[in-house]
């Protein structure tokens, strides 16, 4: 299976359940093949925990969902030992990061203290219980989400973590003719409930292999590190990306151009990752512009570096 085949089976049936989205699933697939998480941020109601589940159901994949609240302690993600008076010892009792896919909805309603619970499965895809290591679902993936809206009771992820996601992205609410398309589809039935596997986890393992070959000109890795050192520049930044921030960039571009059908990496390919890879990367001093608006910089990056011009598959 190529990768543009690939794109196809699972991006076609997303778009049975999902309306319109289609970039955003796009991304999140790169962000797969990239080996990386993801961060949802959207106001409630716009499919973000329907999106994950759709995905993982094209998959073969293993699901869990987290339901964040205040109350929720790291255990309760990770798992922990339950004496069993039966056995007269420690018995494991798994927690939902043993999965393929986990959904940790609203993760800024956690405290800091579970918030960090995940960083370990995240960055080392691995899980300690009491001193033993153990070793999640592989692959491991997590799409986080958030409400950017509502700020009571919610614990915003600090710089550290938010390092941690591959890719920012958004959903967006739906245009006119894409309401009514999602109203008609969902008159009678609903299409999750229906939706069949289109991919192994043997092939998304042999995806993941062939995307990282994927081959990237020197010119392009220059114009991609010039777009990141200009992040580190400027009297309103106050953090730029980082050097695993450059890499995720990397293994992204890569992914983007195996699901476009290419053996190599395009400066379009840059541009498209370029602002879900980078912008919440970005730390800017308090009051500078409106919302702290790092995509719109990104943006001005991009539009003022210039672009390489070289035979790129060469």
């Amino acid at each position: 299976m190529t990768g543009r085949e690939l794109a196809e089976n699972v991006l076609g049936n997303i778009n049975k359940v999902i309306v319109g989205k289609e970039e955003t699933a796009r991304l999140l697939l790169t962000a797969i093949l990239a080996d990386g998480h993801v961060l949802l941020e959207d106001v409630p109601g716009t499919g973000k925990t329907k999106l994950a589940k759709t995905l993982a159901k094209s998959l073969t994949a293993d699901f869990s969902r987290i339901q964040f609240t205040p109350d929720l302690l790291p255990s309760d993600i990770t798992g922990l030992n339950i004496y069993d008076r039966q056995k007269n010892e420690f018995v494991l009792r798994k927690g939902p990061v043993f999965t393929n896919i986990l959904l940790a909805d609203e993760i800024n309603r956690a405290t800091p203290r579970t918030q960090a619970g995940l960083l370990e499965c995240m960055e080392e895809r691995q899980v300690t219980i009491d001193g033993e290591t153990y070793q999640p679902g592989k692959p491991f993936f997590v799409i986080a989400t958030q409400n950017p809206v509502e700020t009571a009771g919610t614990f915003p992820l600090p710089e550290a973590q938010m390092d941690r996601f591959m890719m920012k992205l958004s959903m967006g609410l739906p245009s006119r003719e894409e309401e009514l398309q999602i109203l008609e589809r969902y008159m009678e039935k609903e299409p999750l409930t229906e939706l069949a596997s289109v991919l192994t986890l043997e092939e998304l393992e042999q995806a993941k292999a062939e995307a990282n070959k994927i081959f990237v000109h020197k010119c392009i890795r220059e114009y991609m590190v010039d777009i990141v050192n200009a992040t580190r520049k400027g009297d309103s930044i106050v953090m730029g990306v980082s050097p695993r921030g450059s890499l995720a960039f990397l293994r992204c571009v890569k992914a983007y151009a195996y699901l476009e059908g290419r053996a190599y990496v395009t400066p379009d390919d840059v541009k498209a990752v370029a602002e879900p890879v980078l912008a919440h990367r970005i730390v800017l001093s308090y009051g500078y512009g409106k919302g702290n608006d790092t995509g719109s910089l990104v943006k001005q990056i991009l539009n003022s570096t210039p672009v390489p011009t070289e035979e790129f598959g060469a």
